[in-house]
């Protein structure tokens, strides 16, 4: 999957080339990598890998894309630094690749991968939000070539559409790991791509049971997303009061009870652990103001992706995700009543802000 350099001749003209060139002659590897969508993630994502000197096609577009072709992107917080990343503004012109990070927002996950569907693509995996992220790559590329992944990644956009010219300013808060795993015994090779996010700088590593692992990072993302959007406050701060707390602990039991019926053992780490999912509610409210008082120290700024949009009046991430389980739980039968209400509070709001444009 690597491709070796001293062979790469074909793109030393690139806006990449001297870096390229660089790493020819330390004769190491590089991993080609496509990173669809500008976010967030996206631009943490492909501002390490181009840092390191692999080789990134960004794509984003719009004025975004125009300030990232000129002044680059700035990371600051977890990891301070400034580079160029090449971007990529036609689908069309996307370039054949080892590893394919899909990064846009779910319900635009259709419109990002159409024009890539004759893509040739080593690995394809996605660090969006939710569970049901894998059946579109699966549509355009196959159990051979998509992995399963999760992002524990956080950060935020923080320049303004209508700021000076200057780098694409992003703040990195959280710097946690990526778990990769293929999702079937002739799935793609995947270690070549987590030693690519490693050289990076990008916590890394293999799962076998990348199923279960989305799963569990799910249920916890379920109840601190749902309490982000309706609360519109800090992960860490709702995360501190008891009232709140037991509301995503309600929400997270009954994802983890979705899970269960659907035959998914989830991994008891994180907010999937045993005294959230099992215990009484009281303990699982404990659990989680111990999590909130771990974030107040370590993150006390970080705000979900789901409430970044809310607070700039975009459509909200819920059908694709919550609502996903919301819909298996009435299909096998299993009660979700906090989803329930968090579902249909979140829809009001996100189609309010679609109405506003």
């Amino acid at each position: 999957m690597p491709v070796h350099v001293p062979g790469c001749a074909a793109i030393a003209g690139s806006q990449r080339g001297a870096q390229t060139a660089a790493r020819c002659d330390r004769e190491e590897l590089v991993v080609r990598f496509a990173v669809i969508g500008a976010g967030a993630l996206g631009t943490l994502y492909a501002a390490h890998l181009a840092r390191a000197d692999h080789e990134v096609q960004l794509f984003a577009r719009g004025a975004r894309a125009k300030r990232i072709r000129s002044h680059g992107i700035r990371v600051c917080g977890s990891a301070d630094f400034t580079t160029d990343v090449t971007v990529v503004t036609d689908p069309a012109a996307v370039e054949p690749v080892d590893a394919l990070i899909l990064a846009v927002k779910t319900y635009d996950t259709a419109d990002a991968l159409r024009p890539l569907a004759n893509l040739a693509v080593g690995c394809a995996f996605s660090v969006q939000n939710g569970v049901g992220k894998n059946l579109a790559l699966l549509g355009h590329w196959g159990h051979a070539h998509v992995a399963g992944a999760i992002s524990m990644v956080g950060g935020e956009v923080t320049t303004a559409n209508d700021a000076p010219d200057g780098p694409l300013d992003v703040r990195y808060d959280m710097a946690a790991p990526t778990l990769l795993g293929a999702l079937e015994s002739d799935g793609p090779d995947v270690p070549p791509i987590v030693d690519a996010l490693r050289d990076a700088n990008l916590a890394a590593e293999v799962r076998a049971d990348i199923v279960s692992v989305e799963w569990s990072k799910f249920v916890g993302w379920s109840g601190v997303s749902a309490l982000a959007a309706l609360t519109r406050l800090p992960t860490a701060t709702f995360l501190s009061a008891p009232e709140t707390a037991l509301i995503a602990a309600r929400v997270m039991r009954e994802t983890a009870a979705v899970a269960g019926a659907l035959g998914i053992d989830l991994d008891p780490t994180g907010m999937a652990r045993a005294e959230v999912l099992q215990g009484t509610e009281a303990e699982a409210v404990d659990a989680l103001l111990d999590q909130g008082r771990r974030m107040r120290a370590n993150a006390p700024l970080f705000r979900q992706s789901i409430l970044q949009d809310a607070d700039r009046g975009r459509p909200l991430e819920v059908n694709e995700t919550l609502g996903h389980t919301q819909s298996e739980g009435a299909r096998l039968g299993v009660a979700t009543p906090a989803l329930d209400f968090c579902c249909s509070v979140l829809r009001v709001v996100s189609a309010a802000h679609a109405a506003s444009g």
